[in-house]
């Protein structure tokens, strides 16, 4: 009888374990199931949020558009612009770019501003486009030209910005019939503000603005002037946000203009802001000699204006002999030199030799503070003597 009630006590225990060893089971497969229906629904989740970011970054609209709008762009319609511009007229062309025609406007609240229409065709002119709209968008600065809006209708890709009534750098440097015609508004005084003013711009973009940004194609042409010959710098189609390591870089595709590009970013890819300052420093030795950075009329030797001038920036003597006749007898020989010296470091074959935007900035500050309560300067600025380049002068911190 205790071995028969003992039978029935394991085989009721034995039901017991396989109950709770099903019920086990079944709550593991109801959770596996239900882990399995989550991870799809967040899988799937992910995926529609990667195809939309990608359908995004594809779409002609450009998703940032909305964005920048927020920060007080205006959108306008390409009929407003048309009748702005008298319906794009030749007449109203104030500059060409690689990637479309300015145009001087007049809004139907009154304000002048510049027009560029993209050209229809090619992808770099949708890529400059978006680029335009994403940076000046979210960008402040007084040394910056303002974008006020844009377009986006259909195939009309159209951009407005404030306009700048004395045009670009570029033409005033090079008048017709040469410097030697001059442009009188163009005196030593206001290189030098220029100088600076186009240099405040560049500081703003690589220390101002995280990750910093590199302009990739800074050129005369690209500072614009007021009617009081202020400047600020212009066109950002080819910009590119650069690393934000100390002593990194960004690789890309070489862009730019000829006798502008750093040579290690013509050579390897490699972008840094210090591409910028080389590409500022040839600015600086053309306000010095009112010559073009490429000029194949020129003397074997003096073709690249940069070979051709470096050699003589450390030199008192030849410095004097490469500045511009049209300003013969508006400096004083130790600003000359000064100003030499910040160019010979900006246009250094080794990237880590030259000098960051925030340092030539206080460089020229000195030289255009004294000219605004006298016409010559006497003294001042950290460039006491052309030395060759050392660190010592103006840091050898990287981009």
């Amino acid at each position: 009888m205790e071995a028969e009630d003992y039978r029935k006590k394991e085989r009721v225990g034995l039901v017991v374990i396989v109950v709770l060893a099903t019920l086990s089971l079944v709550s593991l497969l109801f959770a596996f199931s239900y882990y399995c229906y989550i991870r799809n629904k967040v899988s799937k989740r992910l995926k529609l949020k990667t195809q939309m970011s990608s359908d995004q970054g594809e779409r002609a609209a450009f998703a940032d558009l909305q964005i920048a709008t927020d920060k007080g762009l205006q959108v306008f319609t390409f009929k407003q612009l048309h009748s702005a511009t008298g319906g794009f007229s030749k007449s109203n062309v104030v500059g060409h770019g690689g990637f479309g025609s300015v145009y001087k406007g007049v809004l139907s609240d009154g304000r002048k501003v510049a027009v560029k229409l993209m050209d229809q065709a090619g992808k770099q002119g949708e890529e400059e486009f978006k680029m335009e709209v994403e940076l000046l968008g979210r960008l402040r600065s007084p040394y910056l030209l303002g974008l006020l809006g844009y377009c986006s209708d259909g195939n009309h890709k159209v951009l407005v910005y404030e306009f700048m009534s004395t045009g670009g750098l570029q033409e005033h440097l090079y008048p017709p019939g040469g410097s030697s015609a001059g442009v009188t508004n163009l005196d030593w005084e206001t290189r030098l503000r220029i100088a600076l003013e186009a240099a405040k711009g560049l500081e703003y973009l690589h220390e101002h603005v995280s990750p910093p940004v590199i302009h990739r194609d800074f050129k005369s042409s690209n500072i614009l002037l007021d009617k009081n010959f202020h400047a600020k710098v212009s066109d950002f189609g080819l910009a590119k946000l650069g690393s934000e390591k100390a002593g990194g870089h960004v690789s890309t595709r070489v862009l730019g203009t000829q006798g502008y590009v750093a040579p290690e970013y013509a050579l390897t890819g490699h972008l840094t802001t210090k591409s910028d300052v080389y590409s500022y420093g040839v600015v600086l030795l053309e306000l010095l000699t009112g010559r073009v950075p490429v000029d194949m009329t020129r003397p074997p030797g003096e073709v690249v204006l940069v070979t051709w001038a470096l050699p003589r920036l450390t030199d008192r003597e030849k410095v004097e002999q490469i500045m511009d006749p049209a300003l013969v007898g508006q400096y004083s020989m130790k600003e000359v030199i000064q100003v030499a010296a910040i160019a010979a470091m900006c246009v250094q074959p080794e990237a880590d030799y030259r000098p960051l935007m925030a340092d030539v900035v206080q460089s020229l500050l000195p030289l255009v503070k004294h000219h605004k309560t006298t016409s010559k300067v006497s003294s001042c600025s950290s460039f006491h003597a052309i030395k060759s380049p050392t660190t010592s002068e103006f840091g050898k911190a990287s981009a």
